[in-house]
């Protein structure tokens, strides 16, 4: 597991909030201080968050790392 795995785990996240309607991009945008087009680009790929955005994401939802890792990830880590 490393941070980029998280990091694209946040942006799956974000997608499917979109695609759910549970969030816009927009609203996104205006939540973490970005423009919209920079959130676009973020979930379409070809920009990356940066740690301070991601975590004022994070925060936003409610969400924390630990929302990212999955059990299996525990499992794995556990086995070194």
């Amino acid at each position: 597991m490393t941070f980029h795995d998280l990091q694209q785990r946040l942006i799956e996240d974000l997608r499917q909030r979109v695609r759910s309607g549970d969030v816009t991009e927009r609203g996104l945008a205006r939540a973490t201080g970005v423009s919209q087009p920079h959130m676009h680009n973020v979930l379409k790929g070809t920009r990356l968050l940066s740690v301070e955005t991601a975590d004022q994401i994070l925060r936003n939802l409610d969400m924390d790392l630990l929302d990212l890792i999955e059990l299996q990830d525990v499992r794995e880590f556990r086995g070194r």
